[in-house]
C-alpha cells in the first residue's frame, strides 16, 4: 500500500559532472538516470586511480563553469558549450575547454562522454526541502539546495528533516497510478565537502558539513535505483510504498 508523503519542488540535472546545473519543469527518468545526466566528465590524465574523474571537491571553480545546449544539432540532451566563470563561450568537446580548466587545475584533463553516466553511488538522488532548511539553520548560513546537487527535490506533506531515512528498502514513485516512474531507496547520501561550496562563488562554508555531521551522521537524502521509466515533473505527488518489514510494523 502506498501513502502520499509530498510534491516534486524542483528537478536538476547536471549534464557535466561538477559543473553547474539546470533546473528543470520535466525530465525523462530512464534506467540510468535522468536523461542528460552527468554523461560527461573531465577525466585527470595523469590520474591512475579507478575514479580519475575531475569534481568540483578537487577544483572549487569547476561550479562556476555553466554547460548549456546552444546548437540545435547538438546529440541527445547534451550540451553544445560551456560559460565559462568570465563569460567566454567554448564548445564543450573543444581543446579550449580542456586547457582552461586544466590551467585552473595544473594538471592536464580531457572531456569525456559515457553513454550511462559518471556517478559516485548511484543514478538518481533525492532530498527534502525541510532537511536542507534544518541544515542550513544549523550551520547559520543560507540553505540553497544547489549545494546538494539533488536530482528531484521534495516538498514533505510532514515538514520533518531528515524524514528520508523512513524511506530505505521502499518504492518512491512520481505521480499515481501503476505505470508511474518509480525508484527504489537503497542508500542515505553520505556528503562530502562539496556541500560547503557556494554554487554561485564557489567560495567555501565549512560550517556547512560540521552541521550534517553533528546533525545526522554526515549524511542528508537518500539515493535510489530506477525500476519504472517515465516522465518526472515538477508538482507531481510523490507516492511511498514502504519496504515490507515497515508495513508491518506499522
Amino acid at each position: 500500500m502506498s501513502m502520499e508523503i509530498g510534491k516534486v519542488e524542483a528537478i536538476f540535472r547536471y549534464p557535466v559532472k561538477s559543473m553547474g546545473g539546470e533546473r528543470l519543469e520535466v525530465a525523462q527518468l530512464g534506467w540510468h538516470g535522468l536523461a542528460g545526466d552527468r554523461r560527461l566528465a573531465f577525466r585527470r590524465l595523469e590520474d591512475r586511480s579507478g575514479f580519475p574523474w575531475l569534481s568540483a571537491s578537487k577544483l572549487p571553480d569547476l561550479l562556476r563553469f555553466a554547460p548549456h545546449r546552444r546548437e540545435a544539432d547538438a546529440p541527445g540532451d547534451l550540451p553544445s558549450h560551456v560559460r565559462t566563470p568570465e563569460g567566454q563561450e567554448l564548445p564543450v568537446f573543444g581543446e579550449d575547454l580542456a586547457a582552461e580548466v586544466g590551467r585552473r587545475l595544473g594538471a592536464p584533463v580531457e572531456m569525456m562522454q559515457l553513454r550511462h553516466g559518471i556517478f559516485d553511488d548511484a543514478s538518481i538522488s533525492v532530498i527534502a526541502s525541510e532537511t536542507v532548511r534544518e541544515i542550513g539553520r544549523l550551520a547559520g548560513h543560507s540553505a540553497d539546495v544547489r549545494r546538494f546537487r539533488p536530482n528531484v527535490v521534495v516538498r514533505l506533506l510532514r515538514p520533518v528533516p531528515f524524514s528520508e531515512d523512513e524511506w530505505l528498502g521502499g518504492v518512491l514513485s512520481f505521480g499515481g497510478g501503476d505505470d508511474a516512474p518509480a525508484i527504489t531507496v537503497t542508500l542515505r547520501d553520505v556528503r562530502c565537502s562539496m556541500v560547503n561550496l557556494d554554487p554561485d562563488s564557489a567560495c567555501s562554508s565549512p560550517e556547512m558539513q560540521k552541521a550534517v555531521v553533528r546533525a545526522h551522521e554526515n549524511t542528508a537524502g537518500i539515493y535510489g535505483a530506477v525500476t519504472r521509466i517515465g516522465q518526472l515533473a515538477v508538482g507531481q505527488t510523490l507516492f511511498l510504498r514502504a519496504a515490507t518489514g515497515e508495513m508491518e510494523r506499522g
